[in-house]
């Protein structure tokens, strides 16, 4: 008597590698990605509709059109997105994406300012915990993030 028929053949599973648990930085940095991803992508909706969301600005250095800023705030806000949820999903290769796509994200935020400068300057400081995150995550044996090599928790 027992519950050997819970037991699958040759003993337990080991768990899978270090990226099928996420902890700490990693999903602090995808969940602030899939959120900002997400809300730049409807900041390009209603940039592309071009509703009265966003003032019209004058004469401006970096004067793209407000249809033009939308497609750039919608083709990089659906791969900050995507790079977010790979995140959430334990992908170790979506570290370097996620710190370069963040600070892409961050250089237009502070392109857009004149537009919306409450909302960029927010993403912009969204930007930075994820870009801090990243660097700072370690994926280690046992799921040690963010200790330095070498010392148990």
């Amino acid at each position: 008597m027992g519950t050997a028929w819970s037991v699958p053949p040759g003993g337990p599973r080991p768990s899978a590698g270090s990226g099928a648990r996420i902890t700490g930085g990693a999903a602090f940095a995808g969940t602030l990605m899939l959120c900002s991803g997400f809300l730049a992508f409807l900041q390009g909706v209603a940039a592309i509709a071009e509703d009265d969301v966003y003032a019209r600005v004058g004469s401006y250095v970096y004067g793209l059109s407000l249809t033009g800023w939308g497609w750039i705030h919608l083709v990089l806000g659906g791969l900050v997105a995507g790079t977010g949820t790979g995140l959430l999903r334990g992908a170790d290769g979506a570290r370097l994406p996620g710190v370069l796509l963040a600070s892409l994200s961050l250089v237009t935020q502070f392109l857009f300012l004149p537009y919306e400068p409450v909302w960029s300057v927010v993403v912009m400081a969204i930007d930075v915990l994820v870009i801090r995150a990243l660097a700072t995550w370690r994926s280690g044996p046992g799921g040690r993030e963010g200790m330095p090599p070498g010392r148990a928790r």
